[in-house]
């Protein structure tokens, strides 16, 4: 049988017996010796009266399949509940009817257990298969309070397995995006963290890459001034050429070539302590004449002024390693010629190539002696050292403006071919420096 069909029984059979132990024993604490207890049953409507159930509402089918399910959960809790406090309730009743029930068996309790049996045959006997022992009548009920439990149980667990899909989706949703919220704070933190690490490297980065780029800056400017063989002077003036060996391929060009002339003056700084002989400071040859204008020391030679290759002997002394200022003038007329050093007249003479004027359109070299127009260098006569301030004048220099131009009082650059860094190129290994020579004149005195 069903637990909610089980439950009227009992409670009706307990109420009778409850009933008749009561009207038995109305008006005396204890039944007289020799009375006898008849057990009686009652119908089913009169202990479904003494025992009513809580009333099951109508299922409407205006609730969803859901709440129906969770009221009657509600219900069958409710119902355990109150079978629970019945049951505490009746356990005094039952003990107190344990003792009257085993009166029913005699009336001091030692007559034969058949007596019972005989005394009940005698009236109408609808126990039916209910339990004799009232200990049975306990396991029973507990068993069937299990049982209910169990139902219960089946219920609440087939409510969360089985409840639709729009029930639990809030739940499930506000779950999901509180994991899931919480993975992205977490992967944002870490992208934070991984920003910082990288804003931090690409500024250390850029620290290193810009104080690199500095030091590499700074080299190639320092680079760069090197290779332009220090043509950054203060003055485009304010440079000499250094012809440091006695080479064939060592030397300096003038960019500009001589017009015709028929007088000259040229003017320069040089220093060398080269021997024999400091070699050629400069030649200027043309097509016919490779020696048309040449100042040379060669071997133990005196220095010489060879023009249109005639000769004339220079009282001149250059080889000391000493800077020197050098200054020649010559004229056709009669081929007069004229020599300073350090602003002071050495030297002077005439018919030096005596009405030849000076032919244009040739080469002008630093540092070597032409054999053909710009070439063909002879070593032995190669000049060795430095020289500064190489200018030409299309006329003859007056000894005062030598004297100041050698004493740096004056600065006069030639008005033909005057020195300036732009006009001198270097061949061979031959470089530019930055020089004061008036100065570094000082201090060779």
């Amino acid at each position: 049988r069903s637990a909610a069909g089980m439950l009227p029984v009992v409670a009706g059979l307990l109420l009778a017996v409850a009933a008749g132990g009561r009207g038995s024993s109305s008006g005396e604490q204890e039944s007289p010796p020799g009375s006898r207890f008849v057990c009686t049953s009652m119908p089913l409507e009169a202990a479904g009266a003494g025992c009513p159930l809580p009333p099951v509402p109508m299922q409407g089918g205006a609730l969803p399949p859901e709440e129906e399910l969770r009221a009657t959960v509600l219900q069958l809790r409710e119902t355990v509940l109150q079978q629970k406090e019945t049951i505490g309730s009746q356990r005094e009743a039952i003990r107190e009817l344990t003792g009257k029930l085993s009166r029913c068996e005699g009336a001091d309790g030692k007559s034969a257990p058949g007596t019972w049996k005989k005394e009940l045959g005698k009236g109408k006997d609808t126990m039916g298969d209910l339990p004799r022992d009232p200990a049975q009548v306990i396991d029973q009920l507990s068993r069937t309070m299990q049982t209910l439990k169990d139902r219960l149980e089946s219920l609440e667990h087939q409510l969360r397995a089985n409840v639709s899909y729009a029930a639990l989706p809030n739940d499930l949703r506000e779950m999901l995006q509180r994991r899931l919220g919480d993975l992205e704070r977490q992967l944002l933190s870490k992208v934070a963290e991984l920003e910082d690490e990288k804003s931090l490297l690409h500024n250390e980065t850029s620290a290193h890459r810009q104080k690199t780029e500095t030091a590499l800056n700074a080299l190639l400017e320092r680079v760069s001034e090197l290779e332009k063989g220090n043509s950054a002077f203060k003055s485009p003036d304010e440079f000499k050429v250094s012809l440091p060996l006695r080479t064939n391929y060592l030397y300096g060009k003038m960019k500009k070539t001589l017009p015709e002339l028929y007088a000259f003056t040229v003017c320069l700084w040089l220093r060398s302590s080269a021997s024999p002989g400091v070699g050629t400071p400069f030649s200027y040859a043309v097509p016919g004449q490779a020696n048309e204008i040449v100042l040379i020391e060669w071997g133990n030679n005196p220095i010489e002024l060879l023009i249109n290759d005639k000769v004339a002997q220079l009282p001149l002394f250059i080889s000391d390693g000493k800077w020197h200022h050098i200054c020649i003038t010559w004229t056709t007329r009669d081929g007069m010629w004229e020599a300073f050093q350090d602003g002071e007249k050495l030297g002077t003479g005439e018919n030096l190539a005596p009405w030849h004027p000076i032919k244009p359109g040739g080469v002008l070299i630093l540092g070597q002696e032409q054999d053909t127009v710009g070439g063909r260098f002879d070593a032995t006569q190669a000049f060795v050292g430095e020289m500064s301030q190489f200018n030409i004048w299309d006329r003859v220099l007056k000894a005062e403006d030598i004297s100041n131009i050698a004493n740096c009082s004056a600065n006069m650059p030639g008005n033909i071919i005057p020195w300036v860094d732009n006009n001198v190129d270097v061949f061979g290994g031959a470089t530019k420096w930055p020089v004061e020579t008036c100065e570094e004149r000082l201090l060779d005195l």
